[in-house]
């Protein structure tokens, strides 16, 4: 299965896969997505939450958007009727920076998940109003997460300390430099981070570039063999994104900070960095 699929792959095969909205917003929560929901969808589309369906307890942490216990995922794809067999083709209407969380999710639970190349603007079949069509709920078995592909702030300063990881941050470029911060307490970033917006993933109409010139682009960032990669954002969500990107462009497997930059300054000891230029941790 592709990592990617166009619209008219997806008018043409729509009976055959799972099509999951994962259309959020971070300032209007949960009630916004089933709003937007109701409002108009993809046919045959069921809704996946960020915040109710795709993140923990964001007090147990780390970070504002921890990954759910492998038991509460299990439950969510089971109520959705999501059962594996089928691929899931997921979308959302701000370039696959939050269907990305989910495609991470279920490539690294050893399911098979697309993004619609393009989101939801590259549709221009029927829409559908109104909730969801009924499902029948499917047992689903709980997988855990691969410790092989995550990281946390020990594992980023350590590595970063040893010169063994590149670590990308894909926030706006404003939030990497400490000029805004709308989410969390301290703004900045990582000393030692690279400056790496996943918006630069995407072509001016909204579809992903080509792999090679993704591979160009993380080639110039930093991006080598050599280095273990990590992507982080705010709170693991669009650093998913950033993943999705690197895996497109052959780069391999980057590891996700799960907590990310909302886990990296709820220790006021950790270092901070702003401006331009990445820093150091020294």
């Amino acid at each position: 299965m592709t990592l990617l699929v166009d619209a008219a792959w997806l008018a043409e095969h729509r009976d055959e896969i799972d099509l999951v909205d994962v259309r959020w917003s971070p300032t209007g929560g949960t009630d916004a997505a089933i709003r937007n929901f109701g409002a108009g969808h993809i046919p045959g589309a069921v809704l996946l939450d960020i915040d109710r369906d795709l993140a923990g307890d964001p007090v147990a942490g780390p970070g504002r958007h921890p990954l759910p216990s492998p038991e509460a995922f299990a439950r969510t794809l089971g109520a959705a009727g999501i059962e594996g067999e089928r691929t899931v083709v997921a979308y959302d209407d701000a370039g696959g920076s939050f269907a990305a969380r989910l495609w991470w999710m279920l490539e690294n639970t050893g399911r098979a998940c697309a993004l619609l190349d393009g989101a939801l603007g590259a549709w221009r079949g029927p829409i559908e109003t109104g909730p969801a069509a009924p499902r029948q709920p499917v047992p689903v078995e709980p997988r855990p997460w691969p410790s092989d592909r995550l990281a946390d702030a020990d594992a980023v300063l350590a590595g970063l300390r040893a010169g063994s990881v590149t670590v990308l941050d894909v926030r706006a470029g404003e939030r990497y430099r400490g000029e805004v911060e709308p989410f969390d307490p301290v703004a900045g970033h990582i000393p030692g981070a690279q400056s790496a917006p996943w918006t630069e993933n995407l072509d001016d109409d909204g579809t992903f570039r080509s792999a090679e010139e993704l591979r160009a682009r993380f080639t110039a960032i930093g991006v080598s063999e050599s280095a273990r990669t990590i992507a982080q954002c705010g709170s693991g969500v669009t650093a998913c994104h950033e993943v999705f990107a690197l895996r497109l462009a052959g780069l391999g497997d980057a590891l996700l900070y799960e907590g990310s930059w909302s886990d990296w300054v709820r220790d006021p000891a950790r270092p901070v960095a702003t401006g331009d230029a990445p820093g150091s941790l020294d």
